[in-house]
């Protein structure tokens, strides 16, 4: 045995500290082995001592950052921060202008995602939940810190069966062999899942003729049985009439070309669907943009449901109010309408923008015919309808749908009245344009367009007049929310029975307002901002029609009126987020066969910031 790693041992004195002590001159390796000396090592000396950096945090001593993440800020220490992330070290060592900044503003990072992982830097603890691993993970993998990275995989990994992981991300799988490859008792088993998460039944539609032509010889007879298994109730009339007209696989299969006829015919005479909606088991967002408050607005906020939380997205090309806001499944986007209120300009807009959620960018399309202030839109067949609104004071009847796969507007059959403030919403493929104002009157009739003979027809009207009121639909119930009856903003609220063809009043809001954005999802009501005749609101209310009651939600980061929303699911599928998922999954692969930390050189944060956050 070497005498000097005896003695070392002896005196409980390690060849880490004697090497320790050759480098560093102010210390003898002689006297460490010296039977005189002792060599003490506390361990719990480390943790103690992050635990009381941890509390200096909080009361923010000797702090020297702070990271404004979204509405958020969190005082920080860089020698820490830059300990625990290689991200940071780049950020505060690297020569960024950031190395001598006090205030960092971070993009990319929710401000929940930020918060957990700073207190992991100072604690080594961090709670994953289904909620928050979908913001944590992208936000760990770009902040470079490998445990939060290795913890959020091991989740997902216990979390996502295989199952769910097909359900998640089926657009991807159903392009691989392994889909093609599967017997058909587990693709009905698949198709079924109401979890599905698809942009459009076509999608699923799509992917089971794929899965016959692989093998039509002994698939062809099995596709009767699959086809019910599609819910083509929710296919698009002219998706159907393509299918029924060209598609190869249905002329060698009578049966379902004659099921595709019926479900067309249904669709067009606007039966009620029997079929539900898919609900895929991934994050719902209702996005908020621009609105009034002194001035027109130039931002986009995003309200997660499962969580609870604003997010601060990025802001509109130009500020607008009295737009109208809708959503498309297949692209992912939000497209809006607008008034430019902002000091020094106003004017009414024909310009139509889109809000990318993958990439958070605007882009702009092809114009409407005329502008249109406080105007109704709505989805329908895949076409965004607008209707009515105004033009400074010419007050719009004109009605008019855009194709995104065209980029192009087309006029329809104008409604009978001229409506500003109206409320529209679809139901069983008939479009309501309900209440309004049209210069002088405010409206309590409602009309209804029918596609199929590019018609307006009056239904019942309401009890109240109004105009700027919040509408939206559950099942096949229309309710009218809020709005303006030309002497006080109104708290009433009433629906209409599309199958009685009858009103009926429903709790009252527990405030009163008018120009009020209203979203529907999962048979909830969500009434945001608003004008309550002195103020602009910030408040969110929630009306549960089961129980006929209001509650009240998170609030949007500030008061508005004349805004608009739309609601979209978690972008999960053929997305950023999804490639990160993947990359992250193999990231942990690659860190498991490691014998030690990664040795990758951390990457600078780029002078532009991190990528747009998607949620």
């Amino acid at each position: 045995m070497n005498p000097a790693t005896s003695t070392a041992a002896s005196s409980g004195v390690g060849e880490d500290e004697c090497m320790y002590a050759k480098e560093h001159s102010f210390l003898d390796p002689e006297e460490l082995k010296s039977k005189d000396d002792m060599t003490f090592c506390i361990k719990n000396y480390p943790s103690r001592t992050l635990r009381m950096m941890s509390i200096m945090r909080q009361h923010k001593m000797l702090t020297d950052v702070t990271l404004e993440v979204g509405t958020e800020k969190f005082h920080a220490h860089k020698v820490v921060l830059s300990a625990a992330s290689p991200y940071f070290k780049a950020m505060f060592t690297g020569g960024l202008k950031e190395c001598e900044m006090s205030k960092v503003n971070l993009q990319g990072v929710c401000p929940t995602a930020m918060g957990r992982i700073i207190y992991f830097i100072y604690t080594g603890h961090i709670r994953v939940t289904e909620v928050t691993v979908c913001q944590i993970l992208p936000a760990a993998t770009m902040l470079q810190v490998p445990d939060v990275i290795e913890a959020c995989c091991t989740f997902l990994e216990r979390q996502l069966e295989p199952a769910n992981a097909i359900e998640r991300f089926f657009n991807r799988v159903c392009k691989e062999d392994e889909f093609l490859q599967l017997q058909d008792r587990d693709l009905l088993t698949l198709i079924q899942r109401d979890k599905l998460n698809v942009n459009h039944e076509s999608d699923v539609y799509n992917a089971v003729l794929d899965w016959v032509k692989y093998d039509q010889e002994n698939r062809c007879h099995k596709l009767e049985c699959i086809m019910y298994a599609i819910r083509c109730q929710k296919l698009t009339p002219n998706f159907i009439k393509e299918q029924i007209k060209k598609c190869d696989v249905l002329k060698k299969v009578p049966a379902c070309r004659d099921y595709l006829s019926k479900v067309f015919k249904d669709l067009t005479l606007h039966k009620l669907c029997p079929v539900k909606e898919r609900t895929p088991n991934t994050n719902r967002i209702i996005f908020v943009a621009g609105g009034f408050f002194k001035q027109s607005l130039d931002s986009l906020e995003g309200y997660n449901v499962d969580d609870r939380t604003w997010q601060v997205l990025p802001k509109l090309r130009i500020p607008r109010s009295g737009l109208g806001a809708r959503c498309f499944l297949e692209r992912k986007v939000l497209r809006r309408w607008r008034k430019d209120n902002s000091i020094g300009s106003s004017y009414d807009s024909d310009w139509v923008d889109k809000y990318d959620v993958y990439t958070g960018q605007w882009k702009p399309c092809a114009p409407m015919s005329v502008p249109r202030h406080r105007v109704g839109v709505a989805v329908m067949d895949e076409l965004l309808y607008a209707v009515g609104g105004s033009a400074g004071s010419e007050y719009h009847k004109s009605v008019e749908y855009y194709d995104p796969e065209k980029d192009r507007w087309t006029l329809v059959e104008p409604m009978h009245e001229k409506r500003l403030g109206v409320g529209v919403v679809v139901v069983n493929r008939l479009l309501y344009a309900i209440g309004g104002f049209n210069g002088t009157d405010r409206f309590n009739s409602v009309e209804c367009y029918h596609p199929e003979n590019d018609e307006w027809t009056f239904v019942p009207s309401m009890r109240i007049g109004r105009s700027g009121a919040g509408v939206a639909a559950i099942d096949h119930y229309i309710y009218v929310v809020g709005g303006f009856d030309g002497t006080r903003q109104l708290a009433s609220v009433e629906r209409y029975d599309t199958e009685n063809r009858v009103w009926e009043s429903c709790s009252n809001l527990k405030t009163a307002r008018s120009a009020l954005s209203l979203i529907s999802l999962d048979g909830l009501l969500y009434a945001t901002g608003g004008f309550d005749g002195m103020n602009f609101l910030s408040i969110v209310e929630i009306y549960n029609p089961k129980t006929d009651s209001w509650s009240e939600g998170a609030q949007l980061s500030s008061g508005r009126s004349g805004h608009a929303s739309a609601v979209i699911f978690h972008p999960s599928m053929n997305s950023p987020e999804q490639d990160r998922f993947l990359e992250c999954m193999r990231q942990k692969r690659l860190m498991s066969e490691r014998s030690g930390p990664s040795a990758a050189a951390a990457a600078p944060p780029s002078e532009d910031g991190p990528s747009p956050m998607s949620f």
